[in-house]
């Protein structure tokens, strides 16, 4: 009892308003309590401050979160082993050509063995989508298009391993690989966070790219950090979501100093601090070098709560030097206030946010934009059709995706996209054939809309495809 006393005065000495949840520590019993008692404060696996309003919906949700949570506790290494076994499969198959030559193979004793460290080894998502090159119709001097278009390919590729990763940024897209890291969650006690960076060095630019990976289908640790509905808030910046800021590197019962506390559990280095030295250390070789941010799913929140936390600790060099932030299927990371203060200070230090938003991809609709969760997007959203047509909008259509309304449209929409999968090659080139694997994940998508729209496939597609008019204000666009 004296630890969660603790925990919580040190939680509030960073953030006197927060509601920090925690499944490790949740009893069945206390499980269904938070049903029908208001009271968060009494509960070992909550920590409240006594500020949190309360409502019956909003327990609902937070019952929602810890069982999933703890379900996912509970599965981290069925799943872990699942989805091993399914890319050991998928890559087995891979270079064995095809199923019936695989089978052969294997009667022979001659099948080829897949190694998972690599550089031919492809990730579940990878499998979906194996492009490699970046479009060469699309040049740095298209500027924000670029910029978007590289962006997108590098968070597709912020899901393989370590050597495809080198591989990819030497080979094939001829640039400069800075390393691949793995990064420390303290609430988790594990590397959950991983990112890479690489160098865009031409005659007339110098820019530095962090790729944060998004969320892997079989990683429970990272689906955790989405399922978290923790929050604090930050004196006059606003309410974060706290999952999200644990991923990205908040010292536990410390929360953001300037510097890292030294912690000898930490087997690696956590995210934000770690790329903040690695950024400053790179800028500081040239006064031209500049560099962005971006990511897919969880790393696209990671991406912009990053320019968040060098706001709070006042980072001069980093903010001048941030060219802009890149984000494709990023879901919602802090409530109204904290939109208002980030639009404000992105303004102010002349920082373009593009959160990219592809039909009716269900996660840029989490978590709940509503009175109880008071979770808001903010910064320009590109959103794009299954016409992979863009324009700017204020807000997603069905911003909170679960309503009766829109079933039956999303439904005929993923049927037109399964569709599409067997014609665009024709219409677009060979580079937008679609694989076996992918048509699948189209007819998932048939039966619950909105999950095969979250691919990188749709992402890659809609960079590549989009107008480059909509990433300017009329006065801007280049004739």
């Amino acid at each position: 009892m004296a630890g969660q006393d603790e925990s919580k005065e040190c939680d509030k000495g960073f953030s006197s308003n927060f509601m920090l949840l925690k499944p490790e520590e949740l009893g069945f019993i206390d499980l269904f309590r938070i049903l029908y008692s208001s009271n968060l404060d009494d509960r070992k696996f909550v920590d409240s401050s006594s500020e949190t309003a309360e409502s019956f919906r909003y327990r609902w949700l937070i019952f929602n979160s810890i069982v999933a949570q703890k379900i996912l506790i509970f599965n981290s290494k069925p799943m872990s082993w699942m989805g091993s076994k399914i890319e050991m499969f998928l890559n087995l198959l891979a270079i064995n050509k095809n199923f019936f030559v695989l089978i052969i193979n294997l009667m022979r004793g001659k099948e080829n063995w897949p190694d998972r460290e690599s550089s031919t080894f492809i990730s579940f998502i990878g499998n979906m989508d194996k492009r490699m090159k970046l479009d060469s119709e699309i040049k740095p001097e298209q500027g924000y298009k670029y910029y978007s278009a590289l962006s997108m390919m590098a968070s597709k590729t912020s899901y393989e391993n370590q050597a495809y990763v080198e591989t990819i940024v030497k080979d094939h897209w001829e640039m400069e690989y800075l390393g691949f890291y793995d990064h420390w969650n303290d609430y988790q006690e594990k590397a959950t966070t991983q990112l890479f960076l690489f160098r865009d060095k031409r005659e007339n630019h110098d820019t530095i790219v962090v790729a944060f990976r998004g969320t892997e289908p079989f990683d429970a640790d990272a689906w955790r950090s989405d399922f978290d509905l923790s929050w604090y808030e930050l004196k006059g910046i606003g309410r974060i979501h706290g999952g999200f800021m644990k991923a990205l590197g908040l010292q536990k019962n410390v929360g953001w100093p300037m510097e890292c506390k030294e912690n000898p559990s930490r087997k690696e280095p956590l995210a934000y601090y770690f790329v903040r030295d690695k950024l400053k250390s790179l800028l500081t070789e040239s006064e031209n070098t500049k560099y962005i941010l971006t990511g897919h799913s969880l790393g696209g929140a990671l991406a912009i709560l990053f320019p968040a936390i060098l706001l709070l600790h006042e980072e001069k060099l980093l903010l001048q030097r941030l060219d802009g932030v890149y984000t494709f299927g990023q879901p919602r990371v802090g409530d109204e206030k904290f939109g208002n203060y980030m639009e404000n200070k992105l303004e102010e230090h002349k920082i373009r946010y593009f959160r990219t938003v592809y039909c009716n991809d269900m996660v840029p609709r989490l978590p709940y934009d509503d009175k109880d969760l008071l979770f808001k997007h903010f910064g320009t959203c590109v959103y794009y059709n299954r016409h992979y047509q863009g324009k700017v909008v204020p807000e997603t259509p069905n911003k909170n995706y679960f309503s009766p309304l829109s079933t039956i449209p999303m439904m005929i929409n993923a049927i037109c996209e399964l569709i599409r999968s067997f014609t665009l090659c024709y219409s677009k080139g060979p580079e937008y054939k679609e694989g076996w694997f992918m048509k699948v994940f189209r007819i998932i998508g048939l039966v619950m809309p909105g999950v095969s729209a979250h691919s990188t496939q749709d992402y890659v597609n809609s960079a590549r495809l989009g107008s480059s008019d909509i990433f300017f204000p009329p006065q801007e666009m280049i004739p």
